[in-house]
């Protein structure tokens, strides 16, 4: 089986050429889309492909995907990002999956490691997700009696470890695009909002929460999933807070404490109030309740790492 080795870049001339020297093992042509790039991105792409796209960026990763796997041409597509790369043995590991390989396979995951030494959104360092893509899929008849088309992909978890090593956080980008998309269209779908708060609990910064806040006033509305509700609510507490907004603070905080089984991340927020209101001792309290009485729901530093920093100067 031929494998389309597939990226949208912009501005990545730091990372591609480790990226691309790394997947050369397994890669019957490149797949270069660009999305506008002001520095040597597409020179050095150019080293390795004349397969070159440009699309113009329209705040829709989706999009630009849909378009850079519509000019693969290979059995099967492995989609890379730029700041990614296998080492000596992964590349050994996929160059013998792909000698197998033999198109009964819709969708092969791959281990993604290094999470959490880039502040990602992930409280853990390994996770299994799906890179590589049969270009072209069968539909498959099953069932002898009743039969039907098979709809579920077919999918193979391999051992094989992709390294993530970004040089800087995306974050910022990914805000716009999230309040962009709410100010267009109105509230995302719930993966993309729990993906929202979870970038903003992991790399928002105060004017980040301050943006955010009203949209999520706005979702908790018609929030009827209460672990939704209480990370919704972390979000406007945050924003409040930052805006100095103490009414309204404590409006969605007590609506917080009502729900029951606080988050770290909310008992940190009040511990966060109380310390800048100069109340050692309510700080404290939120801070212990914060480290020792709760659990993260959005990052896991609000568990240890953060309460820890203050409870040591109490």
């Amino acid at each position: 089986m031929t494998i389309s080795v597939c990226l949208i870049v912009k501005n990545e001339e730091a990372v591609l050429k480790r990226c691309l020297d790394s997947l050369r093992c397994i890669a019957d042509e490149y797949v270069i889309v660009d999305t506008g790039s002001s520095d040597a991105t597409k020179e050095i792409a150019a080293e390795y492909t004349y397969r070159i796209y440009d699309f113009e960026w329209c705040d829709d990763f989706a999009a630009a995907r849909n378009y850079a796997f519509s000019k693969c041409s290979c059995d099967y597509i492995y989609s890379a990002d730029a700041d990614e790369l296998l080492d000596e043995r992964a590349g050994q590991e996929f160059m013998k999956l792909k000698t197998v390989l033999d198109g009964s396979v819709d969708i092969v995951q791959f281990l993604y490691t290094n999470q959490l030494e880039y502040n990602t959104t992930y409280n853990y360092d390994r996770e299994l997700r799906p890179k590589l893509y049969k270009r072209l899929r069968t539909f498959i008849w099953e069932g002898e009696v009743h039969e039907q088309v098979r709809l579920d992909p077919v999918i193979y978890d391999s051992e094989i470890e992709i390294i993530h090593k970004p040089t800087s956080l995306h974050s910022g980008r990914d805000f716009d695009i999230f309040l962009k998309l709410m100010d267009r269209r109105g509230l995302p779908e719930p993966r993309l909002l729990d993906m929202y708060m979870r970038e903003l609990a992991v790399s928002g910064e105060d004017a980040d929460f301050i943006r955010a806040k009203d949209h999520f006033v706005r979702a908790l509305e018609d929030e009827s999933d209460t672990d939704r509700m209480k990370n919704e609510l972390y979000v406007i507490m945050r924003g409040a807070r930052a805006s100095g907004d103490r009414d309204t603070f404590m409006k969605y905080s007590l609506r917080a404490l009502a729900l029951g089984d606080v988050t770290s991340e909310t008992a940190f927020e009040l511990g966060e109030y109380y310390r800048l209101a100069e109340d050692k001792a309510e700080a404290a309290m939120w801070y212990y309740n914060a480290a020792h009485e709760t659990e993260p729901a959005l990052d896991h530093r609000y568990r240890d790492e953060y309460p820890a920093r203050y409870l040591k100067t109490f």
